[in-house]
């Protein structure tokens, strides 16, 4: 997922006060520097955004974190309370720690703080978990945080709104708001990409045509060369679409798998998951995936993964 990883530290980068403002409430807020995010370690890890920030009249720090997924390898308490402990010792200062969960079945079981309490030795760490999908994105849209636009998307819709109209009113919203053609261009850059997380490819793609916005993405874009100087390979030459796709397939391969998981407890380790993640046609896993809501059991699902 490292090209919706760039995209939430190129935001953030650019619109700090935004950020802050979302994860601290906080408005009296002097940003002072964005600080190196490398953690020399055993095994150097980068966590993804750490800000200098004076609050009434004292210096500290705001440190978030984003997550397209839950982390599995290594539970996000055990991350965090490493990533904040490291922190505290460079920096000397105290620290803000959030963690934002754009895909909306993410971080359900973040409990938002690390414990240890054995005899003598209390620990505590703890850190605010926000996810995207319980935020109101209509709140978002009529508000000045131009930073937060391309996460709307993936935001908790006004009641009685369909997905589509959502997508085509947070487009609109962007598309409308006052700013220069450039930054415009570049947020719903960042907004098109990010959608991938919760919305096809092509559904995208036909809003985005029907607005008349693509060809100006693909022309006018200043993220589309920021992205390509980061090394992702999203076929920016071949437009924006490749790189939607790209992000739809994930997107659509790890919700089957939730769902089998979730209904017929199938782990990462059994054989239908590497059969599952060997698909490259994104027009099969959809198929699968609906498939994978509808039928009785397993085996079901199976005859159809034979077909």
């Amino acid at each position: 997922m490292a090209e919706y990883d760039t995209i939430a530290k190129y935001l953030i980068q650019n619109y700090p006060k935004d950020f802050i403002h979302f994860t601290l409430g906080h408005d009296e807020v002097e940003v002072i520097d964005i600080l190196d995010t490398e953690q020399p370690t055993i095994e150097t890890r980068h966590i993804d955004s750490l800000i200098r920030v004076r609050i009434s009249d004292e210096e500290a720090l705001i440190h978030t974190e984003f997550q397209t997924t839950d982390s599995t390898n290594l539970p996000m308490p055990f991350r965090m309370a490493g990533y904040i402990g490291r922190a505290i010792e460079h920096h000397r200062l105290p620290i803000y720690s959030s963690v934002i969960y754009l895909r909306p079945n993410a971080g359900r079981r973040d409990p938002g703080y690390y414990t240890q309490e054995v005899s003598g030795h209390l620990f505590v760490s703890q850190y605010k978990v926000i996810r995207l999908i319980e935020i109101e994105g209509q709140v978002i849209l009529d508000g000045t945080q131009v930073g937060l636009l391309p996460f709307t998307p993936l935001m908790k819709r006004p009641a009685g709104m369909d997905s589509e109209t959502w997508l085509r009113a947070c487009i609109q919203a962007t598309q409308a708001a006052s700013l220069d053609t450039s930054i415009r261009v570049d947020i719903l850059d960042c907004l098109a990409i990010l959608s991938g997380l919760a919305y096809p490819p092509d559904t995208i793609h036909r809003i985005l045509s029907q607005e008349g916005l693509m060809d100006a993405i693909m022309r006018e874009s200043r993220f589309a060369q920021y992205i390509k100087q980061q090394g992702i390979e999203q076929g920016i030459e071949q437009g924006i679409e490749q790189g939607i796709e790209r992000g739809q397939r994930k997107s659509t391969l790890e919700g089957l798998l939730d769902v089998l998981e979730i209904r017929f407890g199938l782990s990462a380790a059994h054989p239908i998951a590497d059969r599952i993640a060997a698909i490259d046609d994104l027009q099969r896993l959809k198929q699968l995936h609906r498939a994978a809501v509808q039928v009785p059991h397993l085996e079901a699902f199976q005859d159809m993964l034979d077909a």
